[in-house]
């Protein structure tokens, strides 16, 4: 009787198992065929090069494809700090970031937009005992907020 268990369990292994061996992501850089002919960063400077460096670097992958399309990107990003929470003595103990991009992708040979998109994103963090931690956990969020884009 254990044999059978242990053969009906090994069956039911075996097969989620090799029900994923084909699994590919949907959105991978390989799909991706572009390549950035032109750009402008109006707003946060900093921000937007992050940014298009993060496209760039996608860019790259698509580097040896005759068919890729040349484009040219506009990207205008902006950035909020508001203090959320105060304590009883009227110190900030919470700030909110908010970040807005308005991204336009225009083909470069045609001049036909492709895409006119608008991301809006925002995390809190607390104000640490010294200011440079304060100052670290700002950047972090601000990198993660760029990689959920």
């Amino acid at each position: 009787m254990k044999k059978i268990n242990y053969l009906i369990l090994l069956f039911i292994l075996f097969t989620c198992i090799n029900g994923c061996a084909g699994y590919k992501p949907i959105f991978i850089s390989e799909n991706l065929q572009f390549e950035i002919a032109n750009h402008s960063i109006k707003g946060d400077k900093i921000l937007g090069g992050k940014i298009y460096s993060k496209l760039y670097n996608l860019s790259k992958y698509s580097k040896d494809n005759p068919d890729k399309k040349s484009i040219s990107i506009a990207i205008e990003a902006t950035k909020n700090k508001n203090a959320t929470v105060k304590n009883s003595s009227g110190e900030i103990t919470e700030y909110k970031i908010i970040l807005n991009t308005n991204v336009k992708v225009i083909n470069y040979l045609t001049n036909t937009p492709i895409l006119s998109q608008n991301f809006i994103s925002s995390t809190s963090y607390k104000v640490q005992s010294q200011y440079s931690d304060t100052i670290d956990l700002e950047n972090r969020s601000i990198d993660d907020l760029i990689e959920n884009y």
